[in-house]
């Protein structure tokens, strides 16, 4: 789709949440002139971008899928190829593929209160340009596509194999018989330990702490049942129901009772290691389940390849790295011909791009979040960002629909324009509310909420439901008319308070 001058809504991203937002203005916003600015040369995002051995939702698809396009395959837990064939079918039979833009990444989004529109500045194969917009939703997801976290190691220019970054793997890499050192401890780290043992590698994890890890099968028993008595809609309806409930109980569970869910966890993992040379201290974390996301292993895959002997896993610090190999801090050393650094993600929001209001610059990190899409003070645009502790989709849904609601409202009451205002003195608190290092690294960066309703984003679906079909668009919002002199800048509450975490 060439690029025009001016939509009526630009939609920034065509992953999952990009994909989401086209459904919605299409179905919600009738007559809309959008489009999707996509940095890169083919949609799917995340499920694009990473090709690592193993990659897979650690989310149930039937919960991370569309609610208007039912998930049909086999696995509930999902393989990324499939994954992506799932999102390039819905956005075809949608017809939401033609309204990407390919190979254009947004760098600056400026609103002006007096054109009452977005300009957003792109950089394409063919050069730098400029694009304008009543509405702008960012669905960029949360970290930086361009570069991953990694720490600074010591000696690791000295290392002689490769050194090699999950989100950057190459396509030619040959494990076969080689010894693989894996640093990180997390859904990616437990994801490529089994899969490059079953490619031949032996494999040492190396963490510096471990990760509560939950075994469960890939395959859904009931959605598979229910496929066979129910038609298809209906059967996918039930299952996404039965799944959401499910999450939402256990992370209940495990904040209400942690004590309790500890010990169901760690039962669970004693049961998978038994017999094997790893014991319990490399499962046992010294936080509480769910202050950190829990990891999924399906069909217990990498329990598997720890009972066969296939990997070590190992609990330590990394002192420093040689050419053979990872000295750890207690003096182990560690043979190694590749070393893989699944050691997180860098957060950003917004693809990165800088956002201005009336030529002010404005920080995310300084700004409360109205109803975990909106910023305080940003007139006619929204950010997606999804659940921590469940599908990232049951969140980016909420926010397309309550955004098209707010598209619609200012177009038909005749409004230029509106934007989030805080009223009154809040308390203030991390949107998103995990002690996971790629979030605590960022935590200044990223919005804060506040005590209340609008203002407050609960990481419970089923309330976050509720509260969005009873929400007012009108609640703590500012709007403005045509030729009405206002300047959103004048109405911010709090924009320098420092978010305190907990």
């Amino acid at each position: 789709m060439p690029l025009q001058d001016h939509y009526d809504v630009l939609v920034v991203g065509a992953g999952l949440s990009g994909i989401d937002a086209g459904y919605r203005i299409q179905t919600m916003c009738p007559g809309a002139d959008y489009a999707i600015l996509e940095a890169r040369e083919t949609l799917g995002g995340t499920w694009d971008l990473f090709r690592y051995p193993g990659i897979r939702s650690d989310s149930d698809m039937f919960t991370l899928g569309f609610p208007f396009e039912p998930w049909t395959g086999e696995k509930s837990i999902a393989d990324g190829a499939d994954i992506l064939q799932y999102l390039k079918d819905t956005a075809a039979k949608y017809g939401i593929d033609r309204r990407i833009v390919y190979s254009t990444k947004v760098t600056e989004a400026d609103w002006s209160s007096t054109d009452a529109r977005w300009t957003l500045t792109v950089t394409t194969p063919e050069g730098t340009f400029t694009v304008t917009a009543d509405f702008v939703y960012l669905c960029s997801g949360y970290y930086n596509y361009d570069q991953g976290y990694r720490p600074d190691f010591a000696g690791i220019d000295d290392f002689a194999g490769d050194v090699i970054h999950p989100q950057f793997w190459p396509d030619d890499l040959d494990v076969d018989g080689k010894k693989i050192s894996v640093i990180g401890s997390g859904a990616t780290a437990m994801t490529l330990v089994p899969a490059l043992t079953r490619q031949g590698a032996t494999v040492t994890m190396i963490q510096r702490s471990p990760t509560y890890v939950i075994s469960l099968p890939s395959r859904d028993v009931i959605a598979n049942t229910l496929r066979k008595v129910l038609p298809g809609k209906q059967a996918y309806a039930a299952t996404r129901m039965k799944n959401a409930v499910t999450t939402v109980g256990f992370y209940e569970f495990c904040r209400r009772a942690p004590g309790l869910a500890t010990k169901v966890l760690r039962t669970g993992v004693a049961r998978q290691i038994k017999d094997s040379n790893v014991d319990m201290a490399a499962f046992t974390p010294r936080y509480k389940p769910w202050d950190e996301r829990l990891c999924v292993v399906p069909d217990s895959d990498l329990f598997k390849a720890i009972r066969h002997h296939d990997v070590e896993v190992v609990t330590d610090t990394i002192d420093h790295i040689e050419a053979d190999g990872i000295h750890t801090g207690s003096g182990r050393s560690i043979p190694s011909d590749i070393i893989v650094t699944a050691t997180g993600l860098n957060v950003q929001l917004a693809g990165g791009a800088t956002l201005r209001v009336d030529g002010k610059e404005c920080d995310p990190g300084g700004r409360y979040i109205y109803q975990g899409l909106m910023l305080e003070g940003v007139p006619n645009a929204a950010v997606c960002i999804g659940y921590t502790n469940a599908s990232w989709t049951l969140r980016a849904d909420l926010s397309a629909k309550f955004f098209c609601r707010f598209i619609n409202h200012v177009r038909a009451k005749g409004h230029a324009y509106g934007y989030p205002t805080v009223t009154s003195e809040m308390p203030t608190s991390p949107a998103l509310d995990l002690a996971a290092g790629y979030i605590q690294r960022s935590i200044a960066t990223l919005p804060k909420q506040g005590d209340r309703k609008p203002w407050f984003l609960r990481q419970n679906y089923f309330a976050d439901r509720r509260d969005a079909r009873r929400a007012n668009v009108t609640d703590d919002m500012t709007f403005v008319r045509p030729g009405e002199a206002r300047t959103p800048n004048d109405d911010l509450h709090t924009a320098a308070a420092e978010p305190s975490v907990a």
